[in-house]
């Protein structure tokens, strides 16, 4: 059983919500990466989405923008997100780590070799933003046979076709875009979401995570009414940069603590 499985049968079995934070890697430094990564399960992340830093991203807001370029800048590749999973896992085995981005960095490495990198690097899952899933099978396939989940994105405007795909070639859980728009967002109509969260669960036949544009405990207790986890990026982010470096993971703990707490008091149990 994959970590992302237990994670959520655990969280099933408690009636409680997944909490998914994402942070960029090599933001605000290469070396505050993995110590971020434990600042995060401090406060209460069940996965730990990991961003990895493109120059041309499509699905970003201008928080994680800032952050990608400011990643690129400190150095930060491909090989050397690996390397920070790895040394999470020195002393975290059991936290799923997620890998979200984009195709130019993958490709240029090779298919196979990265599905043989984050193997050994103790990567749970990979979110490729622009890998729509019906054209790539293969290496949604590879994944799912190294073990590796691949995790795909539906929106407001997925067509039952594009569920249909997701649902055949993804696994682990679904990344809902709550919105029309890009990470970091203002506004999500919450009506739109729980009338489309049930109905997708059902055909996909996988947990449900919700993300963009949620930024506080109320909306993040808002969303998890209705979904099986909750994502947050750009306000996370946001907390990184808001004062000294050397403070930043006491800050991000106490901030995904604050979420954490909500989506445990939120009177709501699927048990």
């Amino acid at each position: 059983m994959s970590r992302i499985q237990n994670t959520f049968d655990q969280l099933r079995g408690q009636g409680r919500r997944g909490l998914i934070p994402f942070i960029t890697a090599g933001h605000p430094t290469v070396a505050a990466t993995v110590p971020l990564m434990h600042a995060l399960v401090a406060g209460g992340a069940d996965i730990i989405e990991l961003g990895v830093p493109f120059s041309d991203p499509m699905a970003d807001g201008p928080t994680i923008q800032r952050a990608s370029e400011r990643a690129l800048a400190n150095g930060m590749s491909l090989r050397k997100v690996l390397e920070a999973v790895s040394t999470f896992r020195e002393t975290d085995t059991t936290t799923p780590v997620v890998l979200m981005g984009y195709a130019n960095p993958i490709e240029a490495m090779g298919l196979e070799p990265f599905i043989r990198a984050v193997v050994d690097a103790g990567v749970d899952g990979v979110l490729v933003v622009d890998y729509p899933p019906q054209e790539c099978e293969t290496f949604a396939r590879a994944c799912r046979e190294a073990g590796v989940d691949p995790i795909f994105l539906l929106a407001p405007t997925s067509t039952d076709a594009r569920i249909s795909d997701v649902a055949r070639a993804g696994s682990g859980y679904i990344y809902y875009v709550s919105l029309k728009g890009v990470t970091g967002s203002a506004k999500i109509d919450l009506t739109e979401v729980a009338a489309r969260i049930p109905s997708i669960r059902e055909r996909v036949g996988m947990p449900v995570g919700v993300g963009f544009g949620i930024r506080d405990a109320d909306s993040a207790r808002t969303i998890g009414e209705v979904a099986d986890a909750v994502v947050i990026g750009s306000r996370i982010i946001e907390e990184i940069e808001a004062g000294p470096e050397a403070e930043a993971p006491a800050r991000v703990t106490a901030f995904v603590r604050g979420i954490r707490d909500a989506l445990d008091h939120n009177g709501v149990s699927r048990a």
